[in-house]
């Protein structure tokens, strides 16, 4: 069974930081892209970063500057840092290959994490 685990939101300052998690199953972090992506209240979901199998990375222009993507292939897993953090980032999180996976012709999604910035 597939598991895409989210970790690491919180309710933090604007301008502050946090640090998302996610443990990717060996046989899909190995082959694949793997994204964040994050779904704002009233809005799509909508792909915030991807990072390559080779580390090659892409961001939203809208967090450019301020997020990190990365892989730990020790850990199998992926992370993003989030910096300088601005209320309109407030969402759940979620990370996914690029496509997002897709079971039985449905796409799969984790739990997410929330991430709020208020002050």
């Amino acid at each position: 069974q597939v598991q895409l685990v989210e970790s690491g939101g919180d309710l933090v300052q604007p301008g502050g930081s946090l640090r998302l998690s996610c443990v990717v199953p060996e046989d899909i972090f190995g082959s694949n892209t793997m994204g964040w992506y994050r779904h704002l209240s009233g809005k799509a979901r909508e792909e915030v970063a991807r990072i390559t199998v080779g580390s090659i990375t892409r961001y939203l222009d809208s967090v450019k500057g301020r997020f990190t993507i990365s892989r730990d292939a020790d850990k199998k897993s992926v992370y993003l840092t989030m910096n300088s953090l601005k209320t309109e980032d407030t969402g759940v999180y979620y990370c996914n290959t690029i496509p997002a996976l897709k079971i039985r012709s449905h796409e799969y999604w984790g739990q997410g994490t929330q991430v709020t910035v208020s002050s």
